[in-house]
């Protein structure tokens, strides 16, 4: 089956439910809205009629039975007490005759009344029944019932559904028409394409891509040649794009995660310079054993963070295939050490801020599954940003524990950023439009950290305003275990 009439088909089924749908819902709402209309009828002309209560007869007052047989009202009243049946002069005319209820009925039915169906020679009534009840006894004396004919408003019904069925079959018949002459008219200029398709594919514009799974149609022969052209060259562009694309991120990767730990070490070595040029009687508030100390973490974080580097080097390349998968081995670490350390060597990063550690002593014995090099990675990323955009104010670390998550929380006063740049921040090369110019970078930082806490099974919250700073809780899974021996 060809394309066009696969329209067609599908036009003319869609119109043929909503033409469906539409006349049902009509036809059913001018069936409950007469029907309910005439109920209200029948029990207001019933609630008009006035009773003589005695023990012989209970008869409606003749101004009522008048008015209602000029309504075309059928009246049926019936006596318990002398079993006597009063109707109105149309029921003696034409010979109508409503069934009387059992006094067990009836006496059920001493509250309200209710609606039945009542066919005649041919001819359908609907009647409302009530019971006749004594105003101060509360006694039932009789049992009334006011019928209708409901032939009009049969017959009314029946010609609305002819009209609905006549209608939706013309509009079909139509519109299914005009809908495979439009059909032809689209078509055509698929043959033109086709052979456009054909001299591309002979030349070297691949920049198109087309997924098809369909049948062989018109549509299908033009994807079908298209994609026959990109199969020539795909394989060779492929890979000279993913060479290019891994090169660009690894150079980019590098220059932006190898600054942390040079900077570490540059401020080692300048502690380690200042201390030792100085002359004795210059450092009178420092002894020697003060000075061996300060030396010996200072060289300690300086063949430490060489050893990171060493890592980092060799990790970049996995870095660089994040985007393919390549996830890294996590254990269980001990969260306290890491998170004192990384918060000791912040000291000694480039800042013109205050840095604020809180208590960390919540961490003690609170493990996570993760890779320590990584989470270091990840939360000097965030503190160096926070000094970045923080030219003057403070920055501060500190955590929370939370339904079995560990929250790591680096907040500054700095330059913060709009709320509608958050989705953004963490891709890779973004940087938010107001830092552009003003301070360093590559917009690579936060990509990485974020790789770094999904490989985690963690997230991070952001909560940031403009002229106000920013927040980021880093968010990871904790495992609770003994110390390591």
């Amino acid at each position: 089956m060809s394309i066009r009439l696969r329209l067609t088909a599908w036009y003319t089924g869609i119109l043929f439910v909503t033409l469906l749908i539409f006349s049902s819902a009509v036809y059913g709402f001018v069936h409950l809205y007469t029907y309910e209309e005439l109920k209200q009828r029948l029990v207001q002309e019933a609630n008009k009629i006035g009773y003589t209560s005695s023990s012989v007869a209970l008869l409606p007052d003749r101004s009522s039975a008048l008015n209602m047989e000029a309504a075309d009202l059928y009246v049926q009243l019936y006596t318990f007490y002398n079993g006597s049946i009063w109707r109105s002069g149309n029921m003696e005319f034409s010979g109508l005759q409503f069934e009387n209820p059992t006094v067990e009925r009836a006496l059920s039915m001493t509250k309200s009344g209710e609606f039945k169906r009542f066919s005649f020679n041919g001819a359908s009534f609907l009647v409302y029944e009530s019971p006749v009840v004594e105003t101060n006894s509360r006694k039932l004396f009789g049992w009334l019932q006011i019928g209708v004919s409901t032939r009009t408003i049969e017959q009314t019904l029946d010609r609305l559904q002819s009209i609905l069925i006549m209608g939706s079959a013309a509009t079909l018949v139509i519109a299914s028409t005009l809908g495979l002459f439009l059909a032809r008219k689209s078509m055509k200029p698929i043959g033109k394409v086709t052979e456009a398709a054909e001299q591309i594919q002979k030349g070297t514009d691949l920049s198109v891509r087309i997924e098809y799974d369909g049948p062989q149609d018109e549509i299908g022969q033009l994807i079908g040649t298209f994609n026959g052209m990109l199969e020539r060259t795909e394989s060779f562009y492929k890979e000279l794009e993913d060479a290019y694309a891994a090169q660009r991120r690894f150079v980019s990767d590098a220059s932006h995660e190898l600054r942390t730990p040079l900077t570490t070490i540059r401020g080692n070595v300048d502690l380690l310079q200042k201390m030792w040029t100085v002359a004795p009687g210059e450092r009178a508030d420092m002894d020697e054993e003060m000075i061996k100390q300060i030396s010996v973490e200072a060289v300690g974080d300086i063949s430490d963070e060489a050893k990171r580097m060493s890592r980092l080097v060799n990790d970049m390349l996995s870095l660089a295939r994040a985007d393919t998968g390549q996830t890294f081995e996590l254990d269980p670490v001990p969260l306290q050490p890491l998170v004192e350390e990384v918060a000791r060597r912040a000291h000694f990063l480039e800042k013109t801020a205050e840095w604020h550690v809180g208590e960390l002593s919540v961490l003690n014995g609170v493990y996570v599954e993760g890779n320590k090099d990584y989470l270091q990675q990840m939360l000097f990323i965030f503190i160096e940003n926070a000094f970045k955009y923080t030219p003057e104010g403070e920055v501060s670390l500190d955590v929370v524990l939370y339904k079995g998550q560990v929250g790591l929380r680096i907040s500054d006063t700095g330059i913060g950023m709009d709320k509608d740049e958050v989705p953004f921040i963490f891709e890779r090369f973004y940087r938010a439009d107001q830092s552009r110019g003003i301070t360093s970078g590559t917009g690579l930082g936060l990509s990485i950290a974020k790789w770094i806490i999904d490989e985690h099974k963690g997230s991070v919250e952001v909560v940031t305003r403009r002229g106000e700073g920013s927040t980021f809780i880093v968010w990871l899974p904790v495992v609770f275990a003994p110390p390591l021996e």
